[in-house]
């Protein structure tokens, strides 16, 4: 049996009330105030997609396909996207709250990240070369064997990040990210 098609819908909170989302493919879908936390969304599609002051907490997302996808005032908390498929992943997180999200071990190349507060998430073993994290809160997030190569962090906060192990030629950092980056070292630095 084929599974369900919706393109360029409107998904607000009183449709997914308790039902979370059918199965199927979501194609230039607007979800707008959508409780889907806890929800099973694994195998679901959803390309050039949008998802709007939604929370989707918790949720299982194994296999889920996320392709051209934007999180906009989301509450995304312990979402592990490394069950996401890899193939045409490809996401933009603006002012998500994201704590305890983990993103091990997979390629999730030149994701935007912008004014998110990703406290302790964990970005160990994964490749985010050319990833924009703009005006994030970065605190106690875990970076461990990551690639970040040409990864913009100039604007990034709160950050721990050795570069003894983790891979960061061409990354851009400011001068107030100095710290975050020598803190192993027991190094002070003053203005």
């Amino acid at each position: 049996m084929e599974e369900p098609y919706f393109s360029n819908r409107i998904f607000t909170g009183h449709d997914t009330i308790n039902k979370g989302l059918m199965a199927g493919e979501y194609e230039n879908c607007l979800f707008r105030q959508c409780d889907i936390s806890e929800a099973d969304l694994s195998g679901r599609k959803f390309e050039s997609c949008r998802f709007e002051d939604c929370n989707l907490s918790m949720a299982k997302i194994q296999k889920t396909a996320f392709r051209k996808v934007v999180f906009k005032d989301c509450k995304i908390l312990g979402l592990h996207f490394e069950n996401c498929l890899e193939f045409g992943l490809q996401m933009t997180f603006e002012h998500c709250q994201m704590h305890h999200s983990t993103f091990l071990a997979g390629k999730f190349k030149k994701t935007t990240f912008l004014k998110c507060d990703l406290t302790e998430v964990d970005f160990s073993g994964s490749d985010f070369s050319g990833t924009l994290f703009e005006d994030c809160n970065l605190n106690r997030a875990v970076f461990e064997n990551t690639n970040l190569e040409n990864a913009d962090l100039c604007t990034a906060f709160n950050f721990i990040i050795d570069p003894e192990i983790n891979h960061l030629k061409g990354a851009i950092f400011s001068t107030e990210g100095l710290p975050g980056l020598l803190k192993k070292y027991g190094i002070k630095i003053e203005n």
